[in-house]
């Protein structure tokens, strides 16, 4: 379908918020696919741009990395006229159970675990709602409910 005045994706980012929001539901499903199409189309080329970048540099990143006996981190080098900085980000996962188990035997050893660990408690949302009530109550004081960002599906009708 075919809308006649329909501005660009370009044009977007100039036009005032209002006037977006002025448009018809019909021209703005039109925009949002467009959008998240250009999205889809920019996170392909992305990461083959990613893959080309990691396989000329990779090598070179994970040697020097070596050589200054790191396993993570930034290390830089020149390629001709342009440095390259290659990070490798260090990504640390606990086993929450194995946690547990040590900072109880902190604990009972008579040492204080907030020395060595920062100690938080979650509650699934999915387990609360499913709590008896005289449960919830006790911990509603300790509850805030906030909300996230809202997202808008618009999808034409079809005739």
């Amino acid at each position: 379908m075919t809308i006649p005045n329909r501005p660009s994706l370009g044009d977007l980012i100039g036009m005032p918020v209002g006037d977006v929001a002025a448009l018809p539901a019909e021209m703005l499903a039109m925009l949002q696919e467009e959008v998240d199409e250009s999205l889809r189309r920019a996170k392909a080329v992305k990461d083959r741009l990613d893959g080309a970048l990691d396989r000329k540099y990779g090598t070179t990143a994970a040697e020097l990395r070596s050589r200054e006996g790191k396993d993570t981190g930034t290390v830089r080098f020149n390629d001709g006229a342009v440095t390259v900085a290659v990070d490798l980000p260090k990504k640390v996962d606990w086993d929450q159970g194995h946690l547990a188990a040590t900072v109880e035997r902190i604990r009972i050893a008579g040492d204080d675990p907030t020395e060595y660990v920062d100690l938080a408690f979650k509650v699934p949302e999915r387990k609360y709602a499913a709590w008896p009530a005289h449960i919830r109550l006790a911990f509603e004081a300790a509850r805030t409910v906030k909300t996230g960002k809202p997202t808008f599906t618009l999808k034409p009708i079809a005739p």
